[in-house]
C-alpha cells in the first residue's frame, strides 16, 4: 500500500463532519531519518473553538473562515506555539492520499501536550490525557482509499495546547522502527561519577522553612545527608519581578536580576555559607537556572531590548499566554548568549555551585547548551539537568533530562487507564530513542507536579506514595526527593505565595526515605545494573523487573492492586537457585528453578537483593 500526502493547493475537507477551507500540501521528506510509511509533519491547518461553558462532549468546530491558520508542528515542545488569549480548545488537521483500503495502520504521535481526541475522517479513533510522550491510534477501520483526513482536538488545561511531530502512520509491526531516533545508536556524554550516583533533593526555599531564609538550610544539612540525599537543588534564589507578578509574592521563576539574592531569603553571603555548608558535608549543590525568559522589571529590558522576542507591532512578548509575569528572550543575539555564558560561569567559577537545573531547557536552543556546557566544563565537572526530554540533549551539553514518561505511566496505572506492563513499554521506547547510557531523572512528584497537580501522598495514596518512592529509586536512572515527601506532606506548595512545610510530625517517612535513599546508593545494582523486565503471573497489576551487576542481582516486584496478591510467580530469567534478602526487613527468600513466589498487600512492593552492602539499611 502507498500513501502520500496531497502536493497541491485544494479544498481542505474533513469527509465526515468537519470543515472547508483553501490549503497548500507540501511534499512528503523524511527528515527524521526513521523509517515510517509517512510522515504528517509540514503543513498544518489549526483554527480555535469555543464550546459552551460547562460543555465536555466532542463539539463539531465551527465553519471554518480566514481565521483557519497553517502551521509546522514542533519536533519538541513549545515551538511555533499558536498564540490565544481565551479558553477553550483548538483543532489541528491534515489531508493524506491511500491508493489502497489500508487495514492495520496506527496513527503515530510522539507526545500530546494535554488533553487530545483523535480522529481520522470525522470518526473518533481515541483519545490522550494530560502530557505524553508517545502514543498510537488504531486508525485502519476508519480508512479508505483516496484521501483522508486526521485531526486532533485539544483541550487546554495549563498553558499551550499542542502536539509534537512528525506524526507517523504506519502498521503496528514498523511502530518500533518508527520510535528508533538516530540518536539511540550514540553514546551519552561522560558524566561524573558523583553525577551517576546522585539521589537530588529539592529544595524550594520559600516552603523549607517559615521564615523563608536560606540560612535555615545550614542546620538541616547533615539530616539530608543521612536521609541519603547526595546533591542538592535548590530552586531559585534570585529577586522576583513585580510588574506582572502573579500572587502576592510572585513566581520564583520571574527572574528580576541574575547576579542578586531575593532579599526574602537573605544575602549573597547567606548563599555562599550554604553552599560552603553543603561542600563541608561532601555533598554537591545545584541551582535553578531561568533563561529562557525574564521578570518585566529586570534591567535588560532596558538596556538591551533586542535580546527579547517582539511581536509584529514590536512589542515584547510572553513566552505563551499564561505565563504574563515574564517576558521571553531571543537565543539569537549572540550578545544575550554571551551574558548568560558569562553569568553561568560566575556562580559555578566565583560562588562555587556544581552545577544547574535549567528550567524549561527545551525552549532555549541546544546549540546554545553545548556551547555554555563547554564554557563551563573548562572550570570544573559540573552537572547539568535539563527540564526536558529531547535524546540529543544528552550528547554534548547535558548530564540527566526529566522522565516525565514514568510519571505520566505511573499516574494513568493508579487511575486505571493503563496496566502495569506499560511501565516497561515505556523504558523499551526509551531505549529506542535514547543515547546509550543516558541518565533520566526518575520522580514521582516535583515542585511543578505537588503545586499544580497533586501532592504525592494524595495523588497515589499513603502506600501508593511509598510504591512510586521506592519504584523511582530503583529503575534505571537518578531519583528526586521534593522537600517535604520524606514527611509525607500533604500539601500542595504554591509557586504564588507561602505554604510552609509542617516538619513537625511523626510518621516514618524520614526512616522509609533513609532505607530507600540509601538502598540506592548502596547497592550498586541500582546505579550501574543492566535493567530485564520480569515475567510475572499478575501482569496487569503487577510490575516485576531485576538488575544485575558484576553478578549480583537485585529482583524487584510492586503491586499496583488496590487489593492484597498472594502467590506471585516470578520467573527470574535464569536457572538454579538464588539466595535473595529484603535489604529493608533483612528477611529472606528462595528462588526455586528459576521462580521465586511472593504475597504482596495492596500496592506493596518487594527489594530483594543477592549482596546487600553497608549502604543498604535495616529497621
Amino acid at each position: 500500500m502507498k500513501i502520500q500526502f496531497l502536493a497541491r493547493a485544494s479544498t481542505f475537507v474533513l469527509l465526515a463532519l468537519f470543515f472547508c477551507t483553501q490549503n497548500s500540501f507540501a511534499g512528503n521528506e523524511n527528515t527524521s531519518g526513521w523509517n515510517v510509511n509517512i510522515l504528517l509533519n509540514n503543513p498544518w491547518k489549526f483554527e480555535y473553538e469555543l464550546p459552551a461553558e460547562g460543555s465536555h462532549e466532542i463539539i463539531v468546530p465551527p465553519a471554518v473562515d480566514g481565521s483557519w491558520k497553517q502551521c509546522a508542528i514542533p519536533d519538541y515542545w513549545k515551538r511555533h506555539i499558536p498564540v490565544r488569549a481565551t479558553a477553550g480548545y483548538v483543532w489541528f488537521a491534515n489531508e493524506f492520499l491511500a491508493e489502497s483500503n489500508p487495514a492495520d495502520m496506527y496513527v503515530y504521535v510522539p507526545g500530546f501536550d494535554d488533553d487530545a481526541d483523535v480522529f481520522i475522517n470525522g470518526n473518533r479513533i481515541g483519545a490522550s490525557s494530560g502530557f505524553t510522550e508517545d502514543v498510537s491510534f488504531n486508525a485502519g477501520k476508519y480508512l479508505c482509499a483516496g484521501t483522508n483526513t486526521l485531526a486532533f482536538r485539544l483541550k487546554r488545561r495549563n498553558g499551550s495546547e499542542w502536539f509534537y511531530g512528525p506524526v507517523s502512520l504506519a502498521s503496528r509491526e514498523e511502530i518500533p522502527a518508527i520510535t528508533h531516533m538516530p540518536t539511540s545508536v550514540e553514546h551519552a556524554r561522560k558524566s561524573a561519577a558523583w553525577v551517576k550516583d546522585a539521589v537530588i533533593y529539592e529544595l524550594y526555599p520559600r516552603s523549607f522553612s517559615k521564615n523563608e531564609s536560606l540560612r535555615s538550610v545550614i542546620p538541616a544539612i547533615p539530616q539530608l545527608k543521612k536521609l541519603g540525599v547526595t546533591v542538592l537543588w535548590i530552586m531559585p534564589v534570585h529577586p522576583i519581578g513585580e510588574v506582572n507578578r502573579k500572587g502576592p509574592l510572585g513566581s520564583p521563576y520571574s527572574i528580576e536580576d541574575y547576579y542578586k539574592i531575593n532579599p526574602e531569603y537573605g544575602t549573597l553571603e547567606d548563599f555562599k555559607d550554604v553552599v560552603k555548608a553543603v561542600h563541608k558535608a561532601r555533598l554537591h549543590i545545584i541551582m535553578d537556572l531561568v533563561i529562557n525568559h525574564t521578570s518585566w522589571d529586570n534591567p535588560l529590558i532596558k538596556e538591551h531590548p533586542s535580546w527579547y522576542k517582539h511581536d509584529e507591532k514590536g512589542n515584547i512578548v510572553a513566552p505563551n499566554p499564561d505565563w504574563t509575569d515574564v517576558a521571553q528572550l531571543d537565543y539569537s543575539q549572540p550578545g544575550l548568549r554571551s551574558y548568560m555564558i558569562g553569568m553561568m560561569k560566575y556562580w559555578v567559577r566565583d560562588i562555587g555551585v556544581d552545577g544547574f537545573r535549567c528550567d524549561v531547557a527545551e525552549m532555549v536552543p541546544i546549540d546554545f547548551w553545548d556551547e555554555a556546557r563547554a564554557a563551563l566544563d573548562s572550570i570544573k565537572p559540573v552537572m547539568m539537568l535539563a527540564e526536558g526530554s529531547r535524546p540529543d540533549m544528552h550528547l554534548k551539553a547535558f548530564d540527566l533530562t526529566y522522565s516525565w514518561n514514568i510519571y505520566d505511566v505511573i499516574g494513568k496505572i493508579f487511575e486505571g487507564g493503563t496496566s502495569a506492563k506499560a511501565i516497561d513499554s515505556v523504558l523499551e521506547r526509551e531505549s529506542r530513542m535514547f543515547p546509550v547510557g543516558s541518565l533520566r531523572m526518575r520522580f514521582n512528584t516535583n515542585h511543578d507536579k505537588n503545586a499544580f497537580d497533586s501532592p504525592a501522598v494524595l495523588k497515589y495514596g499513603t502506600a501508593g506514595d511509598s510504591l512510586t518512592a521506592a519504584l523511582v529509586s530503583t529503575l534505571p536512572g537518578v531519583p528526586l526527593i521534593y522537600n517535604g515527601e520524606e514527611v509525607c506532606n500533604p500539601d500542595s506548595l504554591s509557586l504564588f505565595q507561602q505554604v510552609p512545610i509542617n516538619w513537625d510530625v511523626s510518621n516514618g517517612y524520614r526512616h522509609f526515605y533513609t532505607m530507600i535513599d540509601h538502598i540506592h546508593t548502596g547497592i550498586k545494582e541500582f546505579v550501574y545494573g543492566n535493567y530485564t523486565k520480569l515475567e510475572n503471573s499478575e501482569p496487569d497489576d503487577v510490575f516485576a523487573f531485576k538488575r544485575v551487576y558484576r553478578g549480583d542481582v537485585a529482583v524487584c516486584i510492586f503491586n499496583f492492586a488496590k487489593t492484597k496478591r498472594e502467590g506471585i510467580r516470578i520467573d527470574l530469567n535464569q536457572p538454579g537457585r538464588l539466595n535473595l534478602i529484603d535489604p529493608m526487613t533483612g528477611k529472606r527468600y528462595v528462588s526455586s528453578g528459576g521462580k521465586l513466589v511472593v504475597n504482596l498487600n495492596e500496592r506493596g512492593f518487594l527489594i530483594l537483593v543477592t549482596n546487600p552492602s553497608s549502604g543498604a539499611m535495616k529497621k
